[in-house]
């Protein structure tokens, strides 16, 4: 199980250059929990994660771990604690999966430091997970998108953080991969309780795979709670400008959201 560890946000305020994004928001990201950042394209999103963990520098507000601030940490006791998969990862040239995965390792090796049984056993345990142990000797450039994804979050698993952060961790990849990375994302936090906030654009997917949502509009923060309490029409509405109508999962019993578009009949 995962060690408990308090994140938590207060009056924060970022954004890039000049133009402010976030406009103080205040949360605490629910321990051992799937949390989800729900809205609109260009709310802001993106960049809470960012901010959180330690991309972007706020310009006001408190961002803790523990009650220490994370701006206190260094940077690799930090990443021993907080791992971050950006949206679009930069791949290195002619690098092999193996060789990707184990980068995942840099924060618990000191500069002196050879590569130990545990750091070999972090990356195996990480491409098994994945069940990408098959493409360990190919170069990445060789994989599909959903592959390449299966690789980075491996990466990810492989540091070894008790707090994964994803930014949009399905976008461009087919229906059937989306739903495959989310369900190895749910087995990681129900095996090992990894606290996993993830930002993702597909609202359904959201209220399937979340124990707690987050909604964003226009850089504030309009509510926060359990998928079935959040998701209403109304929020839908506020949040996305959409007339839906919300109904049960058949599959999973959450939140369903139908948009009403030309084909709604008033009776």
């Amino acid at each position: 199980m995962s060690n408990k560890h308090v994140f938590r946000v207060e009056g924060l305020v970022s954004g890039y250059e000049n133009k402010t994004i976030i406009h103080g928001i205040d949360l605490e990201i629910p321990e051992n929990k799937i949390s989800v950042i729900i809205g609109a394209n260009g709310c802001g999103k993106s960049t809470l994660l960012k901010t959180m963990a330690k991309l972007i520098k706020p310009t006001e507000g408190d961002i803790t771990l523990n009650g220490k601030a994370i701006n206190k940490y260094p940077s690799k006791q930090l990443a021993r604690t907080v791992g971050i998969l950006p949206q679009t990862p930069v791949v290195p040239d002619g690098i092999t999966v193996a060789d990707l995965v184990g980068r995942g390792r840099f924060p618990h090796q000191t500069l002196f430091s050879g590569w130990t049984k545990k750091d070999y056993e972090a990356v195996e345990d990480a491409m098994e997970f994945m069940n990408i142990i098959e493409f360990a000797n190919l170069d990445i450039d060789e994989l599909s998108g959903g592959q390449r994804q299966r690789v980075w979050i491996a990466m990810a698993l492989a540091q070894q953080t008790d707090i994964l952060f994803l930014d949009e961790p399905t976008t461009f990849l087919d229906i059937t991969y989306q739903v495959e990375i989310l369900d190895l994302l749910t087995n990681l936090n129900q095996k090992h309780g990894t606290t996993i906030v993830m930002v993702l654009h597909d609202i359904n997917l959201s209220a399937r795979y979340a124990d707690h949502i987050f909604a964003v509009k226009d850089g504030k923060l309009i509510a926060e709670g359990k998928p079935a309490d959040v998701l209403t029409s109304e929020l839908v509405k506020n949040v996305f400008e959409l007339d839906s109508v919300i109904i049960q999962d058949p599959v999973s019993a959450t939140p369903l959201v139908i948009p009403k578009g030309r084909y709604y009949v008033n009776d």
